[in-house]
């Protein structure tokens, strides 16, 4: 039997997408920092393994249980479940939480000062996510989708398939960057914990908050343990093949 705490936590994910929510309970980076094993992720929180690979197991329920299967997607069917899933729920969802923080922030701001740090970096990631995402969206995806198409092909490596690998080292830096600021932003709110006397906009803010890093990390994970490494190997082939 495969000892689990061996295996990387992106690649635990990747195995079965429902080990995310575990994950995410013990703040375990399954994304930005996938490639670290479950122990050696466990050893670095102070926290022991055995409790969470009973709970990844009662996650994954019976063998049969229907998951996503996003190791036998094409890059071209993993792209578009990323933007229907994920990069249309962030611009859904990015102006709703920035106006309550904003709301928070000025009428909460002298009593929970925190909260001003909050909106600001909120917003810094906003910026910053929007532009990311367009890049994705006219740039990227589009380079990932024809070299997908140029490997299947059996074609040679083409120009538009040059750039791929440096735009993917640039989004993993983003999606670094991003995930940096979150992790600020939780711990400024203490895991997102409601404070005596909060009102409901603030409750909700916080709610919103949890759920959209919940979020990032599932579509980080997508792109970075899966979709990217997918399009280098596009790459890769192409050149061998030129």
């Amino acid at each position: 039997m495969t000892d689990i705490t061996q295996q990387t936590l992106a690649g635990i994910v990747t195995n079965d997408h429902r080990a995310a929510l575990v994950l995410e309970k013990y703040n375990l980076d399954f994304c930005c920092k996938g490639k670290r094993t479950l122990a050696a992720a466990c050893t670095e929180k102070g926290l022991s393994s055995e409790g969470i690979v009973k709970e990844l197991e009662e996650a994954a329920g019976p063998a049969n249980s229907r998951q996503m299967p996003f190791n036998e997607m094409t890059a071209e069917q993993l792209i578009s479940h990323i933007l229907v899933n994920h990069h249309f729920y962030v611009k859904q969802i990015m102006p709703q939480i920035y106006t309550h923080l904003e709301r928070v922030a000025v009428k909460h701001g002298d009593r929970f000062p925190e909260m001003k740090a909050v909106f600001g970096l909120f917003a810094e990631v906003m910026e910053e996510m929007t532009a990311h995402m367009q890049k994705e969206e006219m740039i990227l995806f589009p380079g990932i989708k024809e070299a997908e198409r140029a490997f299947v092909h059996k074609e040679k490596g083409n120009t538009t398939s040059c750039f791929i690998n440096g735009a993917v080292d640039m989004m993993e830096a983003e999606h670094d960057q991003a995930g940096e600021i979150l992790y600020a932003i939780r711990e400024l709110t203490h895991h997102y914990g409601e404070p005596e006397g909060a009102c409901t906009t603030f409750k909700l803010s916080l709610a919103e908050l949890k759920a959209f890093e919940e979020d990032l990390h599932q579509h980080v994970h997508l792109e970075n343990n899966i979709l990217f490494p997918m399009a280098k190997g596009f790459v890769a082939a192409g050149q061998e093949q030129g």
